[in-house]
């Protein structure tokens, strides 16, 4: 091959990088506005599989989590306008989730730029402040340099999503220019200084608590803080929807620190006197609204570890802040001597204990009791499944009653999209064809992207698709009962036969009313080989783990709301 390919064009171009850089599947909604990319990956179809999706948000959110589970950039087609509005749930998500993803869109070609031509529109504006960088290749010669950069600019640092504009006669036009060569991951690598004022910090606790989160962490990673955790003895519990990145059956998890975080643990982490915040933002849902820890200065002495340094000293003033690499930190922190934890033991071993204690669910009202379905499915998948959900109460019981046991058996939205479960449990069996997938979603969050049940079935991937049916948005609903009680507005829902609309795509489709069904429904699915559905339908004064409707209602009334 010549330092100077012969003459290609911009689609093609645009191909042959994707190879260089090792990408092996792309998610897309096709478009006539990058038909020569369409062309150029016909020719390439033995290296990179394209997976047709059935709406934009969809295939963003499957390039998300295709990020999320392999650390390297999702790839995403959409066509311009209306399919780029659609695809921005995903960019959203992968920029607060800290995913790298690179989002490709046709635009209008160049001839008639800003006369609001057919679905035109100014991405830079579009997706400046949800995208860690946005621009447009007007030179097919270019766009070797534009990938190079953006594939760097998503894994490096804090990750996050990379939007780059593709004018359609850009993408036509011919041009002579040499690949660039395969990215590399920049990362910083924290001071031996700071390592050991660290061990000081430690070795002068009583009360340490760990808190993981973020992304940029990868399997060695894991492995290297699970050994640095377990050398000191320390409680470990991690951010809101990264439950997996310490296996949840070892004795130094103590829990999650995020929506729904059991009472105990929150007063441990108001209590502790040392906190080692290794990868999260500490955003709004992992410090119970900015609440555990004081702003800008909490009141327990602080580590925080970040890949991103503009995230350090951003809301809180820690004593020690260091910008890192996850891998680069863990590396160094399993080599550190270990400090004495005896004073910790019985604080270590308590909050295992709260964390236990926590798993026991209580009676359900209803013939259907999700506790008992957590428990079944926590015993019954197998160690390696991976488990996805969206935005939802019901939620709820996936995180505190189901137990993650590593690196990458969770998949969840920490901004809150509805609609992710679906997709997002397509693209993990895309990428884990060998693995068990199954995905949780509530009656709302099923139908913002349900549609994706045909991309499950046209690719043939038998994931399992769990509904937890209970006719209304809950989480909305609870807050208006909270807020309004009694004043019941805009959130009921009358929902379609979900196991016969599944039936209806070519699945397997059970619809489950009683606890006692479950099991057999659950095995049934696994046999059938296809994707299959299973609806559950719960009784709907059953808002969350821990209390009702009619509880919440009761006491916002003596409250006088």
């Amino acid at each position: 091959m010549s330092a100077i390919e012969a003459s290609r064009s911009g689609g093609r171009i645009l191909v042959d990088q994707l190879k260089v850089h090792g990408v092996d599947t792309a998610f897309c909604v096709p478009g006539e506005s990058y038909l020569d990319v369409l062309d150029a990956l016909f020719d390439s179809r033995d290296k990179i599989r394209l997976i047709v999706c059935r709406q934009e948000g969809g295939a963003a959110f499957m390039s998300e989590a295709y990020g999320k589970l392999t650390g390297k950039p999702g790839i995403c087609f959409v066509t311009r306008g209306p399919g780029a509005t659609n695809s921005s749930i995903g960019v959203h998500t992968a920029f607060q989730d800290s995913t790298p993803m690179i989002l490709f869109i046709g635009q209008v070609g160049g001839d008639v730029v800003e006369r609001e031509a057919f679905q035109e529109m100014d991405y830079r504006r579009v997706f400046g402040q949800m995208a860690k960088w946005v621009a447009q290749i007007d030179r097919a010669e270019r766009i070797p340099e534009f990938l190079s950069h953006a594939f760097h600019v998503a894994v490096s640092g804090r990750p996050g999503p990379v939007v780059l504009s593709l004018p359609e006669d850009m993408l036509g036009s011919q041009a002579s220019v040499a690949d660039a060569r395969p990215y590399a991951r920049i990362k910083a690598h924290p001071g031996s200084s700071a390592m050991e004022q660290m061990r000081e910090m430690l070795d002068q606790s009583s009360r340490p608590l760990v808190i993981l989160g973020g992304g940029d962490w990868t399997a060695s990673a894991c492995a290297d803080i699970r050994s640095f955790v377990e050398a000191n003895n320390l409680p470990a519990a991690c951010s809101f929807r990264r439950q997996d990145l310490f296996d949840n059956r070892l004795p130094n998890y103590c829990g999650d620190v995020g929506i729904g975080i059991g009472p105990k643990l929150a007063e441990r982490v108001r209590s502790a006197d040392l906190i080692l915040a290794i990868g999260p933002r500490l955003g709004e849902m992992t410090t119970g609204g900015y609440t555990l820890f004081g702003v800008p200065n909490p009141k327990q002495k602080f580590i925080h570890v970040h890949p991103g340094a503009e995230e350090l000293g951003r809301v809180y003033r820690a004593e020690l802040m260091m910008n890192a690499g996850m891998a680069e930190f863990s590396r160094l922190a399993a080599t550190l001597p270990p400090v004495d934890s005896s004073r910790w033991r019985d604080w270590t071993h308590a909050a295992r204990a709260d964390y236990v204690a926590n798993l026991k669910h209580g009676p359900m009202a209803g013939p259907v009791d999700l506790g008992e379905i957590m428990a079944f499915l926590r015993e019954r998948l197998p160690e390696d499944a991976i488990v996805t959900n969206g935005a939802g109460n019901y939620s709820g019981w996936v995180h505190r009653f189901y137990q993650y046991t590593g690196f990458r058996t969770q998949l969840a939205p920490t901004n809150g999209a509805m609609g992710y479960g679906v997709p997002s449990a397509v693209a993990a069996k895309v990428v884990h064809p060998d693995r068990m997938v199954v995905s949780f979603s509530g009656d709302g969050c099923f139908l913002m992207n349900g549609q994706e049940l045909a991309t499950a079935a046209q690719y043939a991937l038998p994931v399992i698709f769990i509904v937890v049916n209970n006719g209304m948005y809950g989480t909305i609903r609870m807050h208006q009962e909270r807020e309004y009680p009694a004043r019941v507005y805009a959130t009921a829902l009358d929902n379609p036969d979900f196991a016969a609309l599944a039936r209806a795509y070519g699945l397997h489709g059970e619809t489950i009313e009683k606890t006692g069904d479950f099991e057999a429904a659950f095995e049934r699915a696994i046999a059938s080989g296809k994707p299959a559905l299973l609806e559950v339908r719960i009784d709907p004064n059953v808002i969350s783990t821990r209390t009702s409707l009619a509880a919440i209602r009761e006491q916002a009334v003596k409250a006088g709301r």
